[in-house]
């Protein structure tokens, strides 16, 4: 059987690197699959969706998963099976970076079950792989037949030396000052995440433009593999009960002005505002005579199209808000930290109906998260998990752990607070925050960033400046061009909204951001214009923040741990741990303290953890008499530890032992040491030689006592 002749387009990145985009060759079964190459990265995508929708389905029930396989890397996977199993977090990331950007991108009315799968199958060297995979998934999804009015694809901008790179590799990321990934169209931007070293707003904008410029040929590449593929024409499907025109203009005609004038009435009381709108709905529903022929599913689109309608308008018109605020204001805020009297650090952060309660946990080296994956492994001295349960909206469902949208919002999180803290040089501990949300009405991830900024500080760590976060949203109209942008965003305005825009930062300038766009044609100038008045309400919520806590505290909690860290020569890591670890067991065991060793590339590192001052100063002092080097010509006060017929062993330092001979022991002569030194006693020593080939260190006693008046006659 010959190989098939596969179809292939490629491009090249603006620093002339190429990428192909070919199919026909794999996994033909799929409705659409595409390898992607850059290098010796290789990526396969594959898309199916059902021909029909499942019945009383009316949103898009669409899967994307991104997989690495460790073989891509030349590794085995850790742990017993030595497979791949459940998505790292950095995988189920990478699948929601992909999701948002291609799920506005469907028709509204398609209704099949849709399943996109990435797999990484070769990683070339110091590339970054998860900024080829919306790539690889819109170039499936546009060489198929499934509805989809891409393509899209997605870029990772860094900045170096102050030039642009889209999809950097490894090292010159970990020489930026941003890491941002923006995902779009031809024509319009979709989708911004990232993370910046307190950039401008300008800035920001400037390296967004900069990715659309790059994704542009991108696009244009997977339209023309579809083109020479022959899948330009797409399947024809109905998922939807036929319109009823006549319904719909009845729904609208009666009730719009209803919730018009409800979503003008400016009610702060998410709850309130709710049961009047359900009330016009139920009212019409239960009016409707048994024996109607009216579609109920039909009936619930018709009133939902119809608020939604009202209350953007309402914006759009009055100028005011759902719960009454003007476009730019911010919810009422309250804070407090020391909350949780067991915490090393804890914070409760309220803005309007959305709550955090944050804890920070210090911990030593031994605490550190263990990374195992095909493309990053090592450890994470910094945690930050987000927790999300039901009843913080009032609802009532099982607690089934974390999903996806909780791993989101924590990165972004950690994304934001991770740039204000110190280097691990001048902080050794590790350092888990965790905000569970015990009220959510919008920009639970905001008060997260928050409440994690207020509970550093009252933890006491030395953070560079205070971080805060806001929610902005979007509402326009097309057709006559007017449009608000809106501060702190409720949930409602954030589900009926054009605009998701989250952003993060410093008095100095930004941190982190993460933006969904779901309409077209968003201008440089209308985000900038976002990104400014966002700016403004940062500082705002900032200055609130710092009513409760202006400065880290000057020392940690009497509870907290405290850390040294110790640098070491090489060769003095066997000492201090001792023949099977029996030093470093016996330091541990007498002070309380934990004593971790690693070796580094300058020597040795030891990091000491201890409840309390006490215990850990004594261990130090230990080990810093271990690791300590004797120096001739230095007095000690050593304890005898042996005495032999020729002298006795005196250790002057912890498991350093010199010999002091009997003829150094007194001016007089002296036959023997019968009542002279005992073992364990204390007795002052001057080190009077090393040798130089073992080592050895030789010890006088007499030449620190005066000598006999008849020997200077």
């Amino acid at each position: 059987m010959a190989i098939p002749n596969a179809i292939k387009k490629t491009f090249n990145l603006p620093d002339g690197r190429e990428i192909s985009i070919e199919t026909g060759k794999l996994a033909k079964q799929a409705d659409g699959s595409v390898e992607v190459r850059m290098g010796d990265t290789m990526i396969l995508a594959t898309v199916v969706s059902n021909q029909e929708a499942k019945e009383g389905v009316d949103f898009l029930p669409m899967s994307v998963d991104y997989q690495e396989k460790f073989a891509s890397s030349g590794k085995i996977p850790g742990g017993f099976l030595k497979r791949e199993g459940k998505l790292s977090d950095y995988e189920v990331l990478t699948s929601r970076l992909v999701d948002r950007a291609l799920r506005p991108l469907f028709p509204s009315d398609y209704h099949s079950e849709t399943q996109v799968f990435i797999q990484l199958f070769s990683l070339g060297e110091d590339d970054l792989p998860d900024a080829l995979a919306a790539l690889a998934a819109s170039a499936a999804l546009t060489a198929s037949d499934i509805p989809f009015e891409g393509p899209i694809s997605e870029v990772r901008v860094a900045r170096v030396n102050g030039e642009f790179i889209a999809n950097p590799t490894a090292k010159q990321l970990a020489e930026s000052d941003i890491d941002m990934i923006i995902a779009a169209t031809i024509d319009n931007i979709m989708m911004v995440e990232g993370e910046m070293r307190e950039i401008s707003e300008a800035e920001m904008v400037e390296a967004i433009n900069f990715a659309h410029e790059a994704i542009k040929p991108q696009c244009q590449a997977q339209l023309d593999l579809a083109k020479d593929a022959g899948k330009t024409e797409k399947r024809e499907y109905n998922h939807e009960e036929e319109p009823n025109p006549e319904l719909e203009k009845e729904i609208f005609d009666k009730h719009y002005q209803q919730y018009f004038d409800i979503a003008a009435k400016g009610l702060a009381d998410k709850k309130e505002r709710g049961r009047l709108f359900k009330e016009i709905k139920d009212s019409y529903i239960e009016a409707i005579p048994e024996d109607s022929e009216i579609s109920i599913s039909l009936v619930k689109k018709y009133f939902q199209d119809t608020q939604k309608k009202a209350v953007r308008n309402a914006t759009l018109e009055t100028r005011s808000r759902l719960d009454g605020r003007k476009l730019d204001e911010i919810r009422p805020i309250w804070s407090e930290v020391d909350y949780l009297p067991s915490a090393h650090g804890s914070a409760v952060f309220t803005r309007g109906e959305t709550q955090s309660i944050t804890t920070v946990t210090l911990g030593t080296k031994l605490d550190e998260q263990m990374v195992d994956g095909a493309v990053h492994s090592g450890y994470n001295k910094f945690i930050l998990h987000y927790n999300f349960p039901a009843f913080s909206t009032g609802e009532a469902r099982p607690n089934r752990g974390p999903g996806r949208r909780e791993v989101g919002h924590g990165n972004l999180a950690l994304r934001a607070l991770k740039q204000i803290l110190p280097s691990p040089e001048e902080l050794p501990y590790t350092i888990r925050v965790v905000s569970d949300i015990l009220e959510s009405n919008g920009s639970s991830s905001m008060a997260t960033v928050c409440a994690g900024s207020l509970g550093l500080m009252d933890a006491g760590i030395p953070i560079k400046a205070p971080v805060s976060g806001i929610a902005m949203g979007l509402i326009s109209d097309a057709e006559t061009g007017k449009y608000a942008i809106l501060s702190d965003i409720l949930g409602d305005e954030d589900h009926i909204g054009d605009m998701d825009f989250k952003v993060t930062g410093t008095e100095k300038g930004i941190t982190a951001c993460q933006m969904d766009i779901k309409v077209d044609g968003l201008s440089s100038e209308l985000l900038m214009e976002a990104l400014n008045q966002a700016k403004a309400g940062r500082d705002h919520i900032r200055n609130e923040m710092l009513k409760t806590i202006a400065a880290p505290r000057e020392d940690y909690k009497p509870n907290a741990p405290r850390v040294v860290n110790i640098e070491i020569d090489r060769e003095m890591i066997g000492a201090v741990i001792g023949p099977g670890g029996k030093v470093v067991q016996e330091i541990q065991k007498t002070t309380g303290a934990t004593v971790v060793i690693e070796e580094t590339e300058k020597g040795g590192k030891i990091n000491v953890f201890a409840v309390n001052k006490d215990s850990l100063d004594q261990a130090v002092k230990w080990i810093k008499g271990i690791v300590a080097k004797p120096e001739v010509g230095e007095v000690y006060d050593g304890i005898v530890k042996a005495i032999q017929p020729y002298g006795a062993f005196v250790e002057i330092m912890p498991g350093k032992d010199g010999l002091l001979h009997i003829s150094e022991i007194k001016h007089e002569k002296i036959d023997n040491l019968e009542g002279i030194l005992e073992i364990g006693e204390e007795v002052k020593v001057k080190l009077i030689d090393i040798d130089k080939k073992t080592g050895k260190l030789r010890l006088s006693r007499k030449v620190l006592l005066p000598k006999p008046e008849k020997e200077e006659k």
